[in-house]
């Protein structure tokens, strides 16, 4: 299993973060490495996304949503074919600072028999995507304020 998390504090409030990165319809105008999702964000339900590594075609997913706890933490599970080969669990934590702080924790689990091999391939492009939406989110959030 390897994992790439990222973590970042948001000079913004936790609900206002938390309110930025679960308006889906709004990703297509700052977000720059998950470009779409869509579907409702319901525990069990399928979602269609679309994310954007630095120097590769877009690709497109249907990852199962496995926590929604509101203002708390999002995660999801997509999977490469069929399970085992290459799966990913996606996942963002808010964590209160104070009132006007948030930690936004941003980080992906990854499983299966291609992993080293895919890692080796995106991981890089994967890391910075999560730095981009990361620095992308903390200016929509503060920006809002």
């Amino acid at each position: 299993m390897k994992k790439i998390e990222t973590l970042l504090e948001i000079n913004a409030p936790l609900e206002k973060v938390w309110s930025t990165l679960m308006n889906h319809k709004e990703y297509p105008n700052w977000n720059p490495f998950v470009q779409t999702i869509a579907g409702s964000a319901i525990v069990g339900e399928k979602l269609a996304t679309t994310i954007q590594l630095e120097g590769k075609k877009p690709m497109s997913f249907k990852p199962i949503v496995l926590v929604n706890k509101t203002n708390q933490e999002f995660r999801w599970k997509g999977k490469m074919f069929v399970n085992g080969l290459f799966d990913g669990e996606h996942y963002f934590i808010l964590e209160k600072i104070d009132a006007e702080k948030t930690r936004f924790i941003h980080g992906e689990q990854f499983s299966g028999l291609l992993t080293g091999l895919f890692m080796k391939m995106i991981g890089k492009q994967t890391q910075i995507g999560f730095e981009a939406m990361n620095a992308a989110l903390k200016s929509q959030a503060e920006s809002q304020k």
